[in-house]
């Protein structure tokens, strides 16, 4: 088929245009209808977010050759959750974008979220007090180590041809810029948008500086695993109930210099009362 013989040997440039191209289309957007109407430098903020964007590109060029002898050597020998029993085409695919989007996105997110020296590294996604498209990848190197571990760990389990990998990271990346862009829907829209997939005001959620709304809203792609694992959290009115970044009492600048991000988990901060930092 021609999804399998594109995806299967996709260009790099092509990738890069994936990557390049949604940024750049919700940057637009946002510009239209934007959520909240921040009084920030939206250049200078991107800077550090694209940073690690290029990390995060980095750390999956380095996993990719375990991901790709995974994603083979279970197809030559049929083996993992995809190959228990026969499917059609359309369930097959619909099923491995399902389990890698459930393994390599929700669990490791959750993961983060428990365990407190990787939330640690987490913590650089959160700090974004100016949650825009260009948050979407905001992530500690250390912390993209993780994800490409449970992406394998996910190839590994699902059996997933290196063709749905790369179909289900693509999806992935312009979905997550599209659930991070600082954009508003009209409310029956989003909420609407969010019983399938993971819609703007409901990630949004997650980006609340305070718990128990940080501990909520895993999902990545599909939006169901957060509601059938009772994750789900649902704000009425984001504007008026939500505030972006930590509950760290660090200041916005140092939030967006790039060597205090990457020291950040290293360090000492001064926690509010019932902080994550503080247990």
């Amino acid at each position: 088929m021609d999804l399998i013989s594109y995806f299967s040997d996709i260009p790099s440039s092509h990738r890069a245009l994936i990557l390049a191209g949604g940024i750049t289309f919700f940057w637009m957007v946002e510009s239209i209808i934007p959520l909240f109407r921040f009084r920030y430098q939206k250049f200078r903020h991107a800077l550090p977010n694209l940073f690690f964007t290029i990390t995060t590109v980095v750390v999956n060029l380095l996993f990719a050759f375990m991901i790709v002898r995974a994603a083979d050597n279970a197809v030559v020998h049929q083996r993992g959750l995809l190959y228990l029993v026969h499917l059609p085409f359309w369930l097959f695919t619909l099923a491995g974008l399902m389990l890698l989007d459930l393994i390599g996105a929700w669990l490791i997110h959750l993961v983060e979220h428990k365990v407190k020296w990787m939330w640690k590294f987490h913590v650089v996604h959160h700090s974004d007090r100016f949650v825009d498209t260009t948050t979407a990848n905001r992530h500690h190197p250390v912390e993209s180590m993780f994800r490409a571990v449970f992406t394998l760990l996910a190839v590994l389990v699902a059996g997933t041809p290196i063709w749905l990998v790369m179909l289900y990271q693509s999806l992935s990346v312009v979905l997550s810029q599209f659930n991070h862009a600082n954009i508003t829907l009209p409310s029956w829209l989003d909420k609407s948008i969010s019983w399938l997939i993971v819609s703007p005001n409901m990630h949004k959620v997650h980006h609340h500086y305070l718990q128990p709304l940080t501990d909520t809203n895993y999902g990545n792609i599909f939006a169901l695993w957060d509601r059938f694992f009772g994750t789900f959290a649902f704000i009425r009115d984001p504007k008026q109930e939500l505030e972006y970044g930590i509950d760290l009492l660090m200041d916005e600048k140092e939030s967006q210099q790039i060597d205090r991000l990457l020291a950040m988990p290293f360090k000492r901060y001064q926690p509010l009362k019932g902080s994550k930092f503080s247990e």
